[in-house]
């Protein structure tokens, strides 16, 4: 059985020193505790598979969190006031889900290429406008979610994201789809709502593996041709 500590809603001045003693946990569940700092100490927890530190207060992260290697679950960073990711998190290369969602983030690691377990990658309602060129380096990423940032575009290594299922750019700054995209075989669904569309590029209806496009509030519509061609291919065409 894993070992489980949850102070899931405790209220914390800070976070106990006994957690630290702790180094059989697997998973460590610490949101909504009214956290605003982090200490060293966590890098102390090298058998985690999982932690929460969702829904708190943090302004920082300690460079010790990239000691936390065995991160093969979820790291869950999400609804802080973060206006930074430590360099050391790409340090954990096996971690397959993270979360770092609702923060104040102008942008992410360049190291962030190094994390190639990652599956899921969430980063939306932060302020960031471009993405690190190590981006391609995600070769198992499935998931990518950034809605509600000011994203202009994609660094061209995105092209190297062979595995991407899904993709929300919903509510950023796209004036043209990123080209990039076009290399992407396994594209199911791609929301770009809400964003500063103005044209619609042609290599969107090779798209293979398309199944749903999302253009809704965007000032410009599909061309018939096009839009006839993704739906004979069974693509749902949202304008």
């Amino acid at each position: 059985m894993p070992h489980v500590l949850n102070l899931w809603r405790r209220q914390l001045d800070a976070v106990p020193e006994s957690v630290w003693e702790r180094v059989d946990l697997d998973v460590l569940i610490l949101a909504d505790t009214g956290l605003t700092d982090l200490p060293a100490e966590i890098g102390r927890l090298t058998r985690l598979s999982t932690l929460d530190l969702g829904h708190n207060r943090l302004t920082s992260l300690p460079d010790a969190l990239g000691d936390l290697t065995g991160l093969d679950g979820c790291l869950y960073l999400h609804d802080n006031q973060l206006p930074a990711l430590p360099a050391t998190l790409g340090n954990l290369t096996r971690l397959r889900y993270l979360n770092v969602g609702e923060n104040a983030l102008t942008e992410l690691p360049e190291t962030l290429g190094r994390m190639t377990g990652l599956v899921e990658l969430r980063a939306q309602h932060n302020r960031l406008t471009t993405l690190p060129d190590s981006l391609g380096g995600l070769h198992r990423l499935r998931e990518l979610w950034l809605r509600g940032n000011a994203v202009t575009g994609l660094p061209a290594s995105a092209a190297e994201l062979h595995d991407l299922r899904h993709l929300d750019m919903r509510e950023n700054d796209l004036t043209a789809l990123p080209e990039p995209l076009a290399a992407l075989p396994r594209l199911r669904h791609l929301d770009v709502r809400s964003n500063r569309l103005t044209r619609l590029p042609d290599w969107l209806a090779g798209l293979p593996a398309l199944e749903k496009l999302d253009l809704r509030w965007n000032p410009c519509e599909p061309s018939r041709e096009l839009s006839a061609e993704l739906e004979r291919r069974g693509c749902v065409v949202l304008a």
